[in-house]
């Protein structure tokens, strides 16, 4: 009878122990899948950010191109302006203004002569 008791005894523990084991070795699985996921969602963390840095210092390089043709543009019509403006001054010194010397000259010439004639003819 003792033997059988014992015999009990020996299934009973080796089943609790078979069970802790197994109960054990669950666990351990289930925390490493809880690892492996929190190290899935930290690398797609990860790569977010490294995605969004680049989009962001893409923007910047946009922003940056945008600005440098923004003060190209600004540049080149300052220019324009600048040579249209002396363009139109040399044109008036050199070409405007002796042409309206000479018509008042031929104005005054012209007026002269025309007053001189006349008063020639009311005294002869």
């Amino acid at each position: 009878m003792v033997v059988v008791v014992v015999v009990v005894v020996v299934v009973v523990v080796v089943a609790v122990v078979v069970v802790v084991d197994v109960v054990v070795e669950v666990v351990a699985v289930v925390v490493e899948v809880v690892v492996l996921v929190v190290v899935v969602v930290v690398v797609v963390v990860e790569v977010v950010v490294v995605v969004v840095v680049v989009v962001v210092v893409v923007v910047i390089v946009i922003a940056v191109v945008v600005a440098v043709v923004v003060v190209v543009v600004v540049v080149v019509d300052v220019v324009v302006v600048v040579v249209v403006v002396v363009i139109v001054v040399v044109v008036v010194d050199v070409v405007v203004v002796p042409v309206v010397v000479v018509v008042v000259v031929l104005v005054v010439v012209v007026s002269a002569t025309t007053g001189l004639l006349i008063a020639n003819t009311q005294f002869t």
